[in-house]
């Protein structure tokens, strides 16, 4: 079984994220991918960068514990985690495609099954928007994208990502984007028990916010 170095639980600790001695491959896997989203995500994505996927490590991590997941599901739904936004690396547009294939060219060397890589994929696909969950680990890890929504994080986050979209379109104004936040957060659903119990209040909260203020524009 491996053991994470000293050296590498520091820099797992700095970035915030707990090391289980049972998830032998994720240790490695998160220092050598995270570097490479780190030094080669375009700087222009403010939203989907290497601090977002950060995140969603986190919270995929949090809800799998709430959800009682095995060692190995937590396991596999971390590196779905890790990988559900590697995409940008390449392109924007069906990312979560790119996704998948870039974990069909990279986990086998790690040990991961064809199984296990079409478990992970199938997870990450969960994440495409609108959400259509096809496993556990799916409904998961789509409410770990999108766990902010149900938080104080919410406003920070929505500033970041309608700064990435008015690079690809400049001509979107905080007008359509209220707009767009509101028709997004009436069709969302939170998949998950705890979510659903402990975001979506918050979430809703958010809603009525957004409507109020179109209606003392």
């Amino acid at each position: 079984m491996f053991k994470a170095s000293k050296k590498l639980k520091e820099v797992l600790l700095r970035k915030k994220v707990t090391i289980k001695k049972e998830l032998n491959r994720f240790p490695l896997l998160y220092a050598k991918y995270m570097a490479e989203l780190e030094v080669n995500l375009p700087t222009h994505l403010t939203y989907h960068n290497y601090l977002h996927t950060q995140y969603v490590i986190e919270k995929a991590q949090l809800i799998g514990e709430k959800e009682n997941l095995s060692d190995k599901a937590l396991e596999l739904l971390m590196v779905a985690a890790l990988f559900h936004d590697m995409g940008y690396l390449f392109q924007k547009k069906d990312h979560e495609n790119i996704s998948c294939k870039i974990v069909e060219k990279e986990l086998p060397s790690w040990g991961f099954s064809q199984e296990e890589i079409d478990e992970i994929c199938t997870t990450i696909m969960a994440t495409k928007v609108p959400q259509n969950p096809k496993n556990h680990l799916g409904k998961i890890l789509a409410d770990a994208d999108l766990e902010y929504l149900g938080t104080d994080l919410f406003q920070k986050g929505s500033s970041q990502l309608f700064q990435e979209l008015v690079h690809d379109d400049p001509a979107l104004n905080e007008e359509k984007w209220l707009e767009l936040q509101i028709d997004f957060l009436m069709k969302h659903r939170f998949h998950t028990r705890f979510c659903k119990l402990n975001r979506e209040p918050k979430k809703q909260e958010h809603l009525q916010k957004l409507l109020q203020k179109v209606k003392s524009n």
